[in-house]
């Protein structure tokens, strides 16, 4: 669906279309949930979090101006429900969620339908590697990558989301891809640890 196609919808169910309000939270529910689950990092937050957010929207759509993009304004309500989680009591779990084949995306978005079993699972691997890595950084740094390297929002409507200055997102991912880079290498060689002490 375009843009025009999009706000169009949202004009309908900013005026009480029932009909129309269900078809963009049909769409926007993918985006919010992979949103959710990267920052928050474990699947029953990231449903909490696609819930509240999609209730905020509808709490808030008449607010909704079309100034900034909708995927914009939708990331921020997402990120202010990803910091709420983060404020978990100290000693919660906080760990590494799988972007398996039934609910996460990012190994089906690598895979081109006409790759050899090999090729997907090699992509696959590598998707889960690099979700492993992303995982491992601060939840500032991988908002910023998040919010540019994966849902691709520009530097301006990033930095709307996260409430920076462009210059600011800008130091800010440049530092993060270099963590990533980091802990992308840190991840590799674990998983190399763990295949070398196996047993043969």
């Amino acid at each position: 669906m375009n843009d025009p196609d999009l706000q169009a919808l949202v004009e309908r169910a900013r005026t009480g279309d029932a009909d129309a309000l269900d078809r963009l939270l049909r769409i926007l529910e993918p985006q919010v949930w992979r949103f959710g689950l990267r920052l928050c990092g474990d699947r029953e937050d990231a449903r909490d979090v696609l819930q509240d957010t999609l209730l905020g929207a509808i709490r808030t759509l008449g607010e909704f101006r079309g100034e900034a993009a909708l995927s914009t304004w939708l990331y921020t309500i997402a990120r202010s429900y990803c910091i709420k989680k983060r404020r978990r009591p100290k000693g919660a779990p906080s760990g590494f969620v799988s972007l398996d084949a039934e609910e996460g995306q990012a190994a089906r978005e690598l895979a081109d339908g006409g790759d050899d079993p090999a090729a997907h699972a090699e992509r696959a691997e590598l998707a889960e590697l690099l979700e492993k890595a992303l995982a491992e950084l601060p939840p500032t740094f991988r908002e910023v990558v998040v919010l540019r390297d994966v849902e691709g929002l520009s530097a301006p409507e990033a930095a709307e989301v996260l409430g920076l200055t462009v210059a600011a997102v800008k130091s800010r991912l440049h530092r993060a891809r270099a963590a990533l880079r980091t802990a992308f290498a840190g991840v590799v060689e674990g998983e190399l640890r763990q295949l070398g002490s196996a047993p043969g």
